[in-house]
């Protein structure tokens, strides 16, 4: 458990600290002082998960960027494919050509 300063206030019952309370700014008259902590507080949240957001957008950015290499190459690739097969294709009626031919001429 953690140490206990001066300043944490313990419930009776439980014996523990109390949970923050969410507060809207715009609702609640806060003071400049008061403005000027929450932006603090704010701020030091930002900068400590940056490392951790910019790390995950890389990573993001190369995985979406690997997603479109690889649908790319792969419509490349089966584009040739279908050459290959119109080829393979011209082949074979030519072959049944010159066999038809063989046929009626023998």
């Amino acid at each position: 458990m953690a140490a206990r300063g001066a300043g944490d206030r313990l419930d009776a019952k439980s014996g523990e600290a109390p949970l923050a309370k969410r507060i809207d700014p715009t609702r609640e008259k806060l003071t400049p002082a008061q403005l000027q902590f929450m932006r603090q507080a704010q701020l030091a949240q930002w900068q400590k998960t940056l490392p951790q957001r910019r790390t995950r957008n890389i990573v993001t950015g190369l995985s979406i960027g690997a997603l479109v290499l690889a649908i790319y190459g792969y419509t490349f690739y089966s584009v040739s494919q279908e050459r290959f097969l119109d080829e393979l294709e011209d082949e074979v009626k030519a072959a049944r050509a010159r066999a038809a031919e063989r046929a009626s001429g023998s």
